[in-house]
């Protein structure tokens, strides 16, 4: 396949859906650990799995990110 034809199929191709309607409002973080965990993910307090330290709420802004 030529680059023109790879091009093609690339715009062709369906756009990525959306973030899924699962009724998650963000994600807690670790800023120690970067460690991400969504809203929905999590039961319970929440409390980073690698350092044990309390996670802070990051609300979802639909930029794909929780910042």
């Amino acid at each position: 396949m030529g680059l023109i034809d790879s091009m093609k199929a690339a715009l062709a191709s369906p756009a990525p859906t959306e973030r899924p309607d699962d009724g998650s409002q963000g994600a807690f973080w670790c800023d120690d650990c970067e460690v991400r965990i969504r809203d929905v993910d999590l039961e319970g307090n929440p409390v980073c799995p690698e350092c044990g330290t309390e996670m802070r709420f990051e609300r979802a802004t639909g930029r794909h990110c929780a910042c």
